[in-house]
């Protein structure tokens, strides 16, 4: 009992205890992204834990929209961050949009005219900056602050009816210009906005701030618990303020409490809209699920699993410090996913030809070969191999270096899963590559096993020259000079130009031939890939790389 204990986390205990005071029955938390791009990594970690709570205390999860802010907002991003939440596994209760609650928020704004809780502001965006003062010194008041309730409410109609441009007037709350805390220095509450709205069209030509509609719209749904990330803890006072004035927390269904979790941050790693929008943008990716970003989408396209991320969100574990994690860390969570749940199957990705002469002509033989070796559920398979096949480039040298136990003239090495075999020749062309190697076999060392009990040490893995399906591969590393850092004195990204390395003839088993998309596959020795969804043709498949094999990444012991 006391492990489950202090294995809380601390939104958990708060949530505990508000439940055992009663107050609240249920609890129901909210994902609420505005749809102005496509999620991350980062995004992964508030929608995981918003939804896992409510899972874990039987309440509800909803999806809402803050789609308070029309001139960067797109469908195109309301239907992708659907997409990527199912694809997380989270299940939501309602879809919601805040554009939804303009009537509701407009009403509540004029309610707090009419309390002489807001007024209308002439004041531009820049005066109103100077009007606020600084962190030592408090701010002045706006000229408009004393306006009478009548006129500020038909200044605020004007708003709405369109007889201002943009930034003309504003509506601010009237709170206190020397409070400490700038946010509640007379925020900005309405500002007006001739734009078309993705939901609500040319219905309105004013909205609301986030600050102001955040509150509003967590307490109309009866959001129990508004989990947000750290930078918004300055910006709790006025969310209670909002709350407070406008009378929800005296409504049963309407008890929203604000709770801010650190952010997720990875280290030597791109996760900021506007630098992913330029990247795509100038071309650098393939859109916003370009297999080297962490959008969401990129993590799905390049073949990482829920199960990876959320194992990724569990070990970085939720608090109120900020840290920031490796991506090695990602690659880990999921390496230690698939690498029972998925075939270890044969591809070369440099070949180079191997010709056993002794092997019979025109005949080919069906070898039974395990799956995966730590999973025996998985089955087996039958690989076709023949008298001509094809391995590594690299696991042939002329002229070996010491401890060099693969392939070189006079070694005898393991065909994996096959027979031994002798080098006894090779061949190369006028610039001195290697384009033939000569083999012979033992017929009795069929499986990779010599019955006369000598040892090989090196094994290496093929494909049968007549079978082999041909690919091609796409290798990732960082799309960022992790040696520089991620930007420039001027601001730009330090990209790495070795980012994406494509190999256009790579060899595979004939398993692999019906590949579907986002299916994924060990290749052995090479790393996990996954079968690329937008450029794979029915008769080419295009592999991306996940994540090699190997990794000097350890988990961080745990405390006693």
């Amino acid at each position: 009992m006391e492990n489950e204990v202090n294995s809380k986390n601390f939104i958990e205990t708060i949530i505990e205890k508000d439940l055992a005071e009663g107050k609240c029955t249920e609890i129901c938390t909210r994902f609420p992204p505005e749809p102005n791009g496509y999620l991350h990594i980062g995004h992964a970690k508030s929608i995981l834990l918003n939804y896992g709570l409510a899972k874990k205390y039987g309440g509800k999860f909803n999806m809402r929209f803050d789609d308070t802010n029309p001139t960067k907002e797109k469908l195109e991003f309301v239907e992708s961050i659907q997409e990527d939440i199912r694809w997380l596994g989270a299940k939501w209760d309602e879809t919601l949009f805040a554009s939804n609650y303009f009537p509701q928020m407009y009403e509540s704004a004029v309610k707090l005219i009419k309390k002489g809780k807001a007024y209308v502001s002439d004041l531009s965006a820049e005066q109103i900056r100077e009007y606020r003062g600084t962190l030592t010194e408090p701010g002045k008041e706006d000229p408009s602050v004393n306006r009478s309730v009548e006129e500020n409410l038909a200044l605020f109609e004007d708003m709405k009816n369109g007889k201002f441009a943009d930034g003309e007037k504003v509506l601010r709350a009237r709170i206190d210009m020397a409070s400490p805390n700038m946010n509640m220095r007379d925020p900005v509450i309405y500002r007006v906005a001739h734009m078309t709205h993705h939901n609500t069209g040319d219905d309105w030509c004013i909205y609301p701030m986030y600050d102001f509609a955040h509150p509003i719209e967590d307490a109309i749904e009866g959001i129990t618990h508004s989990i947000c990330t750290l930078e918004f803890e300055d910006h709790r006072p006025l969310y209670d303020w909002v709350v407070m004035e406008l009378g929800y927390k005296n409504e049963p269904e309407g008890h929203p409490r604000q709770i801010e979790f650190a952010k997720l941050y990875l280290k030597n790693i791109v996760t900021g809209k506007r630098y992913i929008k330029k990247l795509v943008e100038e071309g650098i990716v393939d859109g916003w699920d370009d297999p080297r970003l962490v959008s969401i989408s990129g993590l799905r396209r390049r073949g990482f699993t829920p199960e990876s991320i959320q194992m990724f969100v569990d070990l970085g574990g939720i608090s109120k410090a900020n840290s920031t994690s490796d991506y090695a860390m990602l690659e880990y969570c999921i390496r230690e996913d698939l690498k029972v749940k998925r075939p270890r199957v044969m591809a070369v990705l440099d070949p180079v030809k191997v010709i056993i002469d002794n092997y019979p002509e025109g005949q080919i033989e069906m070898l039974s070969v395990p799956n995966n070796q730590e999973n025996e559920d998985l089955g087996s398979r039958e690989v076709p191999f023949g008298r001509e096949i094809y391995i590594e480039r690299e696991d042939f040298m002329e002229e070996p270096p010491k401890k060099y136990f693969r392939m070189f003239p006079g070694n005898e090495v393991r065909l994996m899963n096959a027979y031994f075999v002798k080098c006894v020749d090779f061949k190369k062309d006028a610039d001195g590559k290697v384009t033939e190697i000569h083999c012979t076999y033992d017929p009795a060392s069929k499986g990779g096993n010599s019955p006369d009990g000598r040892k090989v040490k090196g094994t290496i893995h093929w494909v049968a020259a007549e079978t082999a399906k041909e690919v091609t591969v796409r290798l990732y590393e960082n799309i960022i000079d992790e040696e520089k850092g991620v930007y420039n004195e001027d601001g730009s990204l330090n990209l790495n130009p070795n980012s994406l390395v494509e190999l256009s003839h790579c060899l595979v088993e004939p398993s692999l031939a019906d590949a579907k998309a986002y299916e994924s596959f060990q290749f052995v020795r090479n790393g996990f890939f996954c079968v690329d969804y937008k450029d794979s043709t029915e008769n080419h498949p295009v592999f991306n790389r996940i994540v090699s094999l190997k990794s000097s990444f350890k988990l961080p012991k745990q405390e006693a």
